[in-house]
């Protein structure tokens, strides 16, 4: 499964950089099927393959915003050799709706 498509690449670029908002929009949702990790992506810059937004890793206070890369999520495999999937069912929402912890 392709991580970021056209139609991704085009909302990430149209919604643009979101650091001045106080909720911004999470446009996609990457995980771990087989072990800790959610990637919750609000900006994408594809000069450099970085998204930004907030990671959770095992859902406690190490939770955090930050960039993380598109080579990085596309390259891990984990058990059985998966790798991380984007969450084919999740529909943008503001990051409160999403992870209420999660503030800027």
């Amino acid at each position: 499964m392709q991580l970021l498509t056209k139609a991704l690449l085009q909302r990430f670029e149209k919604v643009g950089r979101q650091e001045d908002k106080k909720d911004p929009i999470v446009i996609a949702k990457f995980f771990n099927p087989t072990g800790a990790g959610t990637w919750y992506a609000t900006e994408y810059d594809p000069t450099d393959k970085m998204f930004f937004g907030y990671v959770s890793i095992f859902g406690d206070w190490n939770d955090e915003w930050g960039s993380f890369s598109l080579d990085e999520l596309e390259n891990y495999r984990g058990m059985f050799g998966l790798g991380i999937e984007r969450d084919l069912y999740f529909d943008e929402q503001p990051i409160s709706q999403v992870m209420p912890k999660a503030k800027l």
